[in-house]
């Protein structure tokens, strides 16, 4: 098996991509970009090198992940190494907000494995969210 090599200097788009908190680099650079990304809460570009025991934040919609660096990973490994390069520092209310979306977001209308409705299906369920929407209003 291969020696994993941690390097000293390594850009923080290029970390994103290595511990797997972004699909591609192009994707974490666009986030970095867009200010989704900070470094002990100072917003940043994809150009700043990164190192040990900074905590750096993800904004994902309305919740804000929180990750300590533990080690400079210089290219993607398995998700069974990148653990011991990162560690989850995220706060208890921010866990809870995301446990809620997640909720919230479940098969609330249709059982999974159920496919997509039918023509008919939709139309009742367009119905019944228009219905609600006054709820939104208070």
């Amino acid at each position: 098996m291969a020696q994993i090599k941690e390097v000293e200097n390594l850009r923080i788009d290029k970390w994103l991509w290595a511990v797997r908190l972004y699909k591609t680099r192009s994707k974490a650079a666009e986030a970095i970009k867009k200010g989704h990304v900070t470094i002990n809460g100072t917003k940043i570009k994809p150009s700043k090198e990164i190192k040990k025991d900074e905590v750096v934040e993800i904004k994902r919609d309305t919740i804000k992940f929180a990750f300590k660096v533990l080690g400079l990973l210089g290219s993607r490994q398995s998700a069974k190494i990148v653990v011991d390069f990162l560690q989850d520092v995220t706060s208890n209310e921010e866990l809870e907000k995301f446990e809620l979306k997640k909720a919230g977001r479940s098969s609330v209308y249709r059982k999974k494995g159920l496919g997509r409705p039918t023509k008919r299906e939709r139309r009742v369920l367009d119905d019944f969210l228009d219905d609600w929407e006054y709820w939104d209003l208070l």
